[in-house]
């Protein structure tokens, strides 16, 4: 397969259209047998649910070339499990599981001349959603929806070296109790876009959000998981039922405990203890770990022990063993590694 003439080195994190996406319809209680296109175009009535009532939930996860040339997703039933809950929390029909693996498999390897060679540290974004699709005025579910997959090539996230950032405690609230923080909606993402714009003109990285029940405890920011580093090298992620269970949060504590042989919890972090630990974290799809160097919280700063110029040593360890697994140079566990071609 002959790749695209694109300078690989050189992408950022935005949208470029590729050759094929992936459609299915939902109509009178069915999905239709779904296929490739190359109309990157939606047309919609002006009334349509996911536009006056924001029904529509969305996936991402990346597609890689190994270093011995193959490419392959990493975990996608994972995010066939997590869209097919946050379909359920939204009153939405389910795309099935195999169906939604097969979607994604099909359209990588239609577009697989936009998978970025290995070691050009860019990947191919792949982006499954689902949105109600027919008019509706009352408040009310749609009755048919469409599920589409589309990619993109986009470059590695950290371009120069991954380093620390500085992020503050939000005065806004993420996720009510018994709210949709749980599942990948994509109104979480629209009421969090305030806070980011508000964050970055005020020189900070990101949010940390903290429960909106107490404001006492540690949940997310708008777009990634926490992960922390206790001074005995136990890995800490909070643990809430309005956060949204990332998937590289699980593989990152898996690779913990049984690749690196350390203690791992999760379980409620409050805000109080931050300032013990000895290293800090986001993880995600993106950019597998950021580190942090720095909560800003009003008028006091915790500072970590790793620093504000490279990443603390258990998350760099972290960061190294599951991107050797995605690109294939360190074994991976069982069923991980989806093959594409």
């Amino acid at each position: 397969m002959e790749k695209k003439n694109i300078d690989w080195s050189n992408l950022g994190f935005a949208y470029m259209q590729t050759d094929k996406r992936y459609v299915s319809n939902y109509k009178d209680g069915a999905w239709d047998e779904g296929t490739l296109t190359s109309d990157a175009n939606i047309v919609l009535n002006e009334c349509a649910c996911v536009l006056q009532y924001a029904q529509t939930c969305f996936e991402g996860l990346k597609a890689y070339t190994t270093e011995d040339g193959h490419i392959v997703t990493f975990r996608p039933d994972l995010n066939a499990q997590r869209m097919a809950a946050s379909a359920q929390r939204l009153e939405m029909p389910v795309f099935p599981e195999d169906r939604f693996v097969e979607a994604v498999h099909k359209v990588v390897e239609a577009n697989a001349a936009y998978v970025p060679p290995y070691g050009s540290g860019a990947t191919l974004y792949i982006r499954p959603y689902m949105f109600g699709s027919n008019a509706v005025i009352g408040v009310k579910p749609a009755e048919e929806y469409q599920f589409r997959v589309f990619t993109t090539p986009v470059g590695p996230y950290f371009k120069g070296g991954a380093k620390p950032i500085t992020i503050r405690v939000c005065d806004y609230d993420r996720a009510a109790p018994h709210g949709t923080g749980h599942v990948k909606a994509g109104l979480n993402y629209a009421m969090s876009l305030y806070a980011i714009v508000d964050a970055h003109e005020k020189g900070f990285d990101e949010n940390m959000y903290l429960d909106s029940a107490t404001r006492t405890k540690v949940e997310e920011t708008g777009g990634a998981n926490f992960l922390f580093v206790t001074k005995d090298n136990t890995v800490v992620t909070p643990k809430s039922p309005t956060i949204l269970p990332s998937i590289t949060r699980r593989s990152l504590l898996y690779v913990a405990e049984h690749y690196l042989g350390l203690k791992t919890e999760e379980r409620e972090v409050y805000m109080d203890e931050v300032k013990d630990f000895a290293e800090c974290g986001l993880c995600g799809t993106a950019a597998v770990i950021s580190p942090v160097g720095k909560i800003v919280d009003h008028d006091r700063e915790i500072c970590f022990p790793s620093g504000m110029e490279k990443m603390g040593p258990v998350i760099q360890k972290l960061y190294d063993t599951l991107t050797g697994i995605q690109m294939g140079h360190i074994e991976a566990p069982e069923g991980w590694i989806h093959k594409i071609c």
